[in-house]
């Protein structure tokens, strides 16, 4: 195998030497990640230190997949970007710290969502998939994918202090449909962006992805497959789960069901992507300055804040009733359905779940704040701060 892989020239001996000196990596190890290529799906929190280390230990092929653009707000975690990034595209500023880590590796880019339409195609020059995404429809895709490709997934999944890590490969164990057949209902997990995430928990999970693709690639230990690491930051603590092939799973079962990539937002029920974050949909939105304007005319509008009371010290509107979301359902009986009703958090997206609670109790005089208090702070009150 060592003659049908690339050699190394004297300067990467001397960049991988102390890879060189581990007996299980070694001259041959170090020639096969050159000739490995991985495909990372999203440049964020977990994405980040995925790239770096398998740019920095050598992996000769990388794909980066997002379509995003550098955000303030991504800098507490997402550590390959930097403040002078802001702006630019998560594709083109992540190629660029890589190739300046080092510059021996190819880096592509595909400033795209990973869809139905174009997994496939992105996908099918790559050995192993990690998936560093943050929704349920991208997390079913990417296993599907590796499923029918019969690739190695290595998953991460990161939230406020704890995160997950596995590797999910049917051709040898269990895929990630059989942990979960089904999804969770819509709203029933938040994401980081409406709970929060401590800034370095997807360094740590993020690095022991990479860490489960370099075993892979190497051959070498133990790898997560048919293992769930659960990992809890604040006890400082790892708790592994046994799992199992499920027998009757749709798509690695021996009658699968899925035999093609479906679409996944609708098997979900909710967006794979933000290009609807904020929104509850055509004719259930109001506009901040729309709102505002309704206020000024002293328009008898009951504001109700679906945050949490912690998140009051950041930002707030005058004259709104604090609600969160988690105990919208026990107080109905707090609102008159007669009344004009306007929701609000932070970017819409609890606000706009809460608006679907409403509707489905019977309130018909409902609106949720399209972008939440972020939009009303960039669009009617620059005093406020955006988070």
């Amino acid at each position: 195998m060592i003659n049908t892989i690339p050699a190394l020239s004297r300067s990467e001996i001397l960049r991988y030497s102390r890879h060189l000196l581990i007996p299980e990596v070694g001259l041959e190890g170090q020639r096969k990640l050159k000739a490995a290529s991985v495909l990372v799906i999203g440049t964020g929190g977990l994405g980040s230190p995925v790239a770096l280390y398998l740019a920095a230990a050598g992996v000769g092929r990388i794909g980066l997949v997002d379509y995003d653009v550098v955000d303030e707000s991504n800098l507490q975690r997402q550590v390959i970007h930097g403040t002078a990034r802001i702006g630019n595209l998560k594709v083109d500023s992540a190629r660029e710290r890589l190739e300046d880590l080092n510059p021996g590796v190819q880096i592509d880019t595909y400033n795209e969502p990973f869809t139905s339409e174009n997994a496939l195609r992105i996908a099918q020059d790559y050995d192993i998939l990690i998936d560093g995404t943050d929704n349920f429809p991208t997390r079913y895709l990417v296993n599907d994918v590796c499923v029918l490709t019969g690739k190695p997934n290595v998953y991460g999944s990161i939230y406020r202090f704890e995160g997950q890590v596995s590797v999910f490969d049917a051709r040898s164990g269990p895929c990630y449909r059989c942990l979960f057949p089904e999804p969770p209902p819509p709203g029933m997990v938040p994401s980081c962006a409406e709970g929060g995430v401590l800034g370095v928990l997807p360094g740590t999970i993020g690095t022991l992805q990479a860490t489960e693709a370099l075993k892979l690639i190497l051959g070498i230990g133990q790898p997560l497959k048919g293992r769930l690491m659960l990992y809890d930051a604040l006890e400082m603590s790892f708790t592994f789960v046994n799992l199992k092939k499920n027998p009757n799973c749709k798509v690695c079962g021996p009658h699968p069901e899925v035999t093609h990539l479906i679409d996944y937002e609708a098997f979900c029920g909710v967006p794979g992507h933000d290009h609807d974050a904020g929104s509850a949909g055509k004719g259930w939105d109001i506009e901040p300055v729309a709102l505002a304007e309704a206020l000024k005319q002293n328009r008898p509008i009951h504001l109700i804040d679906v945050r949490e009371p912690h998140e009051l010290a950041i930002s707030s509107i005058p004259g709104a009733t604090l609600i969160p979301l988690g105990q919208l359902a026990s107080r109905l009986s707090e609102l008159d359905s007669a009344e004009e009703i306007v929701l609000f958090c932070k970017s819409g997206t609890r606000s706009a779940r809460g608006l679907e609670l409403l509707v489905s109790a019977g309130f018909r005089k409902v609106k949720n704040l399209r972008g939440g208090i972020n939009a009303w702070a960039e669009e009617v009150n620059p005093d406020l701060p955006v988070y």
